[in-house]
């Protein structure tokens, strides 16, 4: 056993290798301080040869600069040996003792300076040896500090690494070896040749230039079409150029001119004969040609606009394309009046559309153009698209046979006109029996005709026609089918003075279109149309019923007449459209008819207290706001329950939920009733209220499930009163249909933050809901008030109440000039000022208490960044 105060000799034996890695980092720490002005002027040197900076000045300047290093390189060498001191194994180990608790290689080293005779201190001091000598297992070797940040405060280390890097990336190793040639420069020039070349690829390309000079490998790539560009420098015929890849036939005079240019045309061999000369093996890389095909469905639109989509793609871009359709007079039905050979007609050729921005090496795009006025239109024809790249060269994609897409029309006399169009246009000829077609199917226009004026229109086509006969003129031809053309539009549209007539013509129309197989764009966009009709048409049945309420205000409506609202009839036209979606088109026909009947016997009773739909949408959605507050106040209400129990009891959360349930039941009711008196409405709204009621007061349902409901109920109701918004095609009717678009989808996703149990989220989804909702408000005031002033004495007094009483879904009394708000003061008897400076005071000073919970603080700071 060693004597006391000797260590053993394996204590050091835990930290050999974290205490050999820290002396050989104190070396590395002292090397880079003593010498880092020498790495940074070699580097600093390397990156400027690279740049080929020495080819930029003449011969002297180098040599002053190379005099200039080496002074400087030699006092760095000076400095550094001068600085360094190596670190010795004492200091690596008093640096590694220092990361450790108790320093225990210092004391693992100690010896006991006193109580060494007594037995109690001497197992004290074991004790306190063997516990350091376990720490030593904890050991790390100490990261070396390579700052130097205080003896290069001006960075001058970061601008050599700067120089080094541009040099990387923009210059070269080979041109280090041109301070002994000094390059094609200064007074060199003149004690031997030397050259300089070029290679640049087209610019369609995009691709960089290529200094030949320092191209070393014998096989160069080059695009087809670059440019050669070589000079050549000291006496005239050192040097001289044999090439074949141009395909120019090139003398021995010509192949040492000092400067030459050409294009490259095929593979071959470049080559520079002479003194520093340099050849190549040239292999051509081909620009393919384009490619483009029809990818996708043609579709039509119902006014006839086609659809063609296409791809293309190009190694180097697509810089134009054409689609070419010619008539397939090959498939076309030669019957009637299309038997006889039609009149020659150049080729229809439209521009195809490109990319505004983007890459144009592959894209795809639609070609939309209007065919319906062309003769060929619903005619088989041939489709030929093709594509343009920079070089020149085209591509073209399988020419195929499609009908060539147009207007189709459903008024019988409407497409009876446009036939007889297409004849007059196919050829002249035809014009003997296309009048008498005309006035076969005019004989009795009492029958066939609306009105006087499509029939005058058609009595004086049928005159210009016989009059003319089948030697008319271009001109001619093209003014007679183009009053054809506008006369089929007037049978197919009809005027829309009259509301009924629309609608009639609507029904009609999608019924024509049910029967002759039309496409499902088709039916639908006829479908909107008639949704658009029926809205017009209840406006003037409103616009009637408040007339005939203010000539006989005592006249009420039959007591067993049956109540519909507006959402009952949109319903209906939600029926029809499933019908037919699902292929079932005789139920679609009988549902349309018995829509049709409805609509003909329909009658339009004033709503409560004689408002207009505007005020009824404007309230309804005062009434949704209202709501959507409550939610939002129950849900924060919860989450301070969930942060803070015991500031609200669970039996008075219970109890307020399930009358909340009830209140939500009774305004379901109300509002169902309001929209439709049917009985199972009302029985919905009910069956919907109980359950919330039975659901707050038994506890059944989860909180939040239960506000999940109410706000998808709400989100409901919010759709519903979209779809029959006042005030479409105007712009403030048209941002708030989009306002509440908005806030529906908040109210979606406030209902999955709230199913998910996450009522911060749900708040916030709330808060831009009710935000959105004010903003289509504020939108349905201005459009109102714009159908105000273009309507003038039809609101206001008319509707019962002086201008003045009247107040907005909010308890505020309505502007002037239609606008909804008022100036009175909303915070009665206070100053807003202050009372907003309190609120935001507060906010910051809960959101700075660090002991609330996570979700609450970042509600706070979410108020904060709003507000």
């Amino acid at each position: 056993m060693p004597e006391t105060g000797t260590p053993p000799p394996d204590i050091l034996k835990p930290i050999k290798w974290p205490l050999r890695l820290t002396l050989w980092g104190m070396t590395a720490e002292r090397i880079t301080r003593a010498f880092w002005p020498l790495w940074s002027l070699l580097i600093a040197a390397l990156g400027l040869l690279m740049l080929g900076v020495q080819d930029l000045v003449s011969v002297e300047w180098v040599w002053i600069a190379g005099a200039v290093f080496v002074a400087a390189l030699g006092w760095a060498i000076w400095r550094g040996a001068r600085m360094l001191v190596w670190p010795t194994r004492i200091e690596a180990m008093a640096r590694l003792d220092g990361t450790l608790r108790g320093n225990p290689i210092q004391a693992a080293l100690d010896d006991q300076a006193i109580g060494a005779a007594d037995m109690g201190s001497q197992a004290v001091w074991q004790a306190h040896q063997a516990r350091m000598r376990a720490r030593l297992a904890e050991a790390k070797a100490v990261e070396p500090d390579l700052r130097v940040a205080k003896a290069d405060p001006f960075a001058l280390r970061y601008v050599a690494l700067l120089a080094f890097a541009a040099a990387l990336v923009f210059g070269s190793f080979l041109r280090v070896s041109s301070v002994t040639a000094m390059g094609p420069s200064g007074v060199d020039l003149a004690a031997g040749p030397a050259w300089e070349g070029w290679m640049e690829p087209p610019g369609y390309t995009r691709l960089p230039s290529v200094y030949l000079n320092d191209i070393t490998a014998p096989g160069l790539s080059v695009p087809e079409g670059a440019q050669i560009t070589l000079r050549m420098y000291g006496e005239v015929g050192a040097l001289s150029v044999d090439e074949s890849v141009s395909g120019r036939a090139v003398s021995p005079e010509a192949a040492q001119e000092t400067a030459q240019d050409f294009a490259v045309l095929q593979s071959g061999r470049l080559a520079i004969d002479g003194p520093g000369g340099r050849a190549w093996d040239v292999s051509v890389t081909a620009d393919a040609a384009p490619s483009v095909r029809r990818e996708g469905e043609i579709e039509s639109s119902y006014e006839g606009d086609a659809q063609i989509p296409f791809a293309a793609s190009d190694d180097y871009g697509v810089v134009a394309g054409r689609a070419r359709i010619e008539l397939a007079l090959d498939a076309v039905e030669r019957d009637y009046l299309l038997a006889a050979e039609p009149e020659s007609r150049p080729a229809i050729e439209v521009p195809l559309p490109m990319p505004i921005a983007g890459d144009r090496a592959e894209f795809t795009e639609t070609l939309v153009e209007n065919f319906s006025e062309h003769p060929w239109a619903n005619l088989p024809v041939s489709l030929t698209i093709s594509v343009e790249d920079e070089a020149g060269q085209t591509g073209q994609a399988e020419v195929e046979t499609i009908t060539l897409p147009g207007r189709r029309f459903f008024d019988p006399m409407a497409a009876t006109v446009i036939e007889q169009r297409r004849a007059l246009l196919w050829t002249r000829d035809n014009i003997p029996e296309i009048s008498r077609i005309i006035r076969a199917v005019s004989h009795l226009p009492d029958d066939v005709f609306r009105s006087a004026v499509p029939y005058l229109r058609l009595r004086t086509i049928l005159r210009q026609l016989e009059a003319a006969g089948p030697s008319m003129g271009d001109d001619q031809q093209a003014e007679i089918a183009k009053a054809m053309w506008d006369l089929a539009i007037i049978l197919e549209e009809g005027d829309l003075a009259s509301a009924l007539e629309r609608l009639q013509r609507a029904q009609e129309r999608l019924s024509e279109a049910m029967k002759n197989g039309a496409s499902e764009q088709e039916i639908a966009e006829l479908m909107q149309e008639l949704r658009e009709a029926t809205d017009d048409y209840l406006r003037q049945l409103s616009r009637q019923a408040q007339q005939q309420a203010e000539q006989n205000p005592e006249m009420a409506q039959s007591q067993d007449s049956m109540e519909m609202s507006q959402n009952d009839l949109q319903r209906m036209m939600d029926r029809i459209q499933e019908l037919m979606e699902e292929g079932r088109m005789a139920e679609a026909q009988e549902a349309l008819r018995q829509l049709q009947e409805l609509m003909e016997n329909m009658q339009v009773t004033q709503g409560q207290q004689g408002q207009s739909p505007g005020e009824q949408a404007m309230e309804g959605l005062g009434e949704t706001l209202r709501e959507q507050q409550g939610l939002s106040d129950e849900a924060f209400r919860e989450l301070q329950e969930q942060f803070n129990p015991g500031q609200q009891g669970p039996e008075g959360q219970r109890g307020q939920q399930g009358q909340q349930g009830q209140q939500q039941g009774q305004q379901g009711q109300g509002r169902q009733g309001e929209e439709g008196r049917d009985g199972q409405g009302q029985m919905q709204g009910q069956g919907q209220g109980s359950q919330q009621g039975q659901q707050g007061q038994g506890g059944e349902q989860s909180l939040e499930d239960s506000l999940a409901n109410r706000q998808q109920q709400l989100r409901d109701e919010l759709n519903r009163q979209r779809q029959n918004l006042p005030g479409a095609g105007t712009e403030p009717g048209e941002a708030a249909r989009d306002a509440l678009r908005r806030a529906e989808e908040a109210m979606d996703g406030a209902e999955e933050a709230l199913r998910g149990d996450d009522l911060a989220g749900a708040i916030d989804q709330q808060s831009q809901a009710m935000e959105a909702l004010r903003e289509g408000m504020r939108s349905l005031g201005e459009a109102m008030a714009q159908q105000q002033q273009q309507n003038p004495g039809q609101q206001g007094q008319q509707q019962g109440g002086e201008p003045g009483q009247q107040r907005d879904p909010l308890g505020r009394n309505a502007g002037a000039n239609g606008n909804i708000g008022t100036d009175e003061n909303m915070v009665q008897d206070e100053d807003v000022y202050r009372r907003a400076r309190e609120l935001l005071d507060e906010i910051r000073r809960r959101s700075g208490e660090g002991e609330r919970p996570q979700e609450e603080l970042d509600y706070l700071e979410r108020l904060l960044e709003r507000f």
